[in-house]
């Protein structure tokens, strides 16, 4: 049962969950983070870590959505095990609805 992230990730990418992972499941995109559901081991300590509430349990109803794509650009990005720079207008994208529809880019990241 793994953790996934949403799209309130989307533009903020504070990354603070990559450095508490023990499995180094994170994997960077341009503007989103997202987490192997086959490395994750679900032990959660990454969920309390996310400023935003971006990370959920796959038993959240909300997971589904999220669970495939978490899967897919988990092996097309470069994973990263250290927290790297997060936007520098990260705090304007907190509160912004629909960003997935609006601003999601499956461009990888740089890694780390």
């Amino acid at each position: 049962m793994p953790y996934v992230v949403t799209e309130n990730c989307i533009m903020c990418k504070f990354q603070d969950c990559v450095e508490v992972c023990p499995v180094d499941c994170f994997y960077e995109g341009e503007n989103m983070l997202v987490i192997h559901p086959d490395e994750c081991i679900d032990c959660g300590v990454c969920e309390p870590e996310c400023p935003i509430e971006a990370i959920i349990p796959d038993t959240d109803p909300e997971s589904d959505k999220w669970l495939e794509l978490n899967r897919d650009f988990s092996e097309k990005w470069p994973n990263i095990t250290r927290k790297g720079e997060s936007p520098p207008d990260a705090d304007e994208w907190r509160d912004v609805e629909n960003k997935f529809e609006k601003h999601f880019s499956e461009a990888p990241g740089k890694g780390n």
